[in-house]
């Protein structure tokens, strides 16, 4: 299998906070934000950002003299031991976040040897995760987090995922025609969140950005019930806003 590389703002944002991350590591006494600035390349204007994000997910901390060093999320995961388990607390308190800041469910899944596989969700009495009616490995075709991940794969991927898994009608919005949904999939921009209106489910509308990191492809998704449909578009666009957090935490 092989995946579409394309640039999206996600992935440069965790480009330039891996070259923040590492200049922070090898300066243990701290860095100030001009001298990171200074030898990342990176304009105030967005260094200041990144930054921002990197403190609230506990990446780096800020001194009393307003050096940048090394904070506790970093320092868990740089750890031999538990690196696993905390690799999962990281994420898991960035989805908590996003699901009480977008009042969605929340979704990370993965392609992992051929198969659509949610790794972890966080949701609440107010945010419900989707019910899972129909196998999430067998309906990629028409749930947002499945088209995400086709999305990311070649051509030979796409029709081998489809060859597996035919596109089973499970609503009456799904779309079933193969030549139908790779053209959809192939004209799906990267930087653009992929949206499920009752596809998979009725009563449920979802949408989905990709977490592309190194070979594996990933998505990450909300769920939202249909009376809710009118804050997915707004919901999806700040989703991937948001996503550079969960990406740069696979990618550690």
């Amino acid at each position: 299998m092989a995946l579409k590389h394309e640039s999206t703002a996600p992935y440069q944002s965790v480009q330039h906070a891996l070259r923040v991350l590492d200049l922070v590591s090898r300066r243990g006494t701290g860095v100030t934000e001009a001298e990171l600035s200074r030898e990342t390349g990176l304009p105030g204007a967005r260094l200041a950002p990144l930054l921002r994000m990197l403190r609230r997910e506990g990446y780096v901390a800020q001194l009393t003299d307003a050096a940048y060093v090394t904070g506790d999320s970093l320092n868990r995961l740089a750890a031999a031991h538990g690196r696993d388990q905390a690799l999962r607390d990281t994420l898991q308190q960035t989805l908590d976040r996003l699901r009480d800041q977008l009042g969605a469910a929340i979704y990370v899944s993965r392609y992992i040897d051929g198969e659509v596989r949610v790794t972890q969700c966080a949701d609440g009495p107010l945010t419900p995760a989707v019910h899972e009616w129909v196998d999430f490995r067998k309906s990629a075709h028409a749930s947002a987090i499945g088209k995400s991940l086709l999305g990311q794969l070649d051509l030979n991927g796409r029709r081998d995922h489809l060859d597996r898994h035919p596109a089973a009608r499970l609503t009456s919005r799904t779309i079933t025609n193969e030549l139908v949904l790779l053209n959809r999939l192939d004209a799906q921009p990267a930087t653009v969140p992929v949206l499920d209106l009752q596809e998979y489910a009725v009563g449920t509308v979802c949408a989905a950005v990709p977490l592309t990191a190194g070979s594996s492809a990933g998505a990450l998704g909300l769920s939202l019930p249909v009376e809710h449909a009118h804050r997915l578009r707004e919901a999806a666009e700040t989703l991937n806003r948001e996503a550079a957090p969960v990406l740069l935490s696979l990618t550690l």
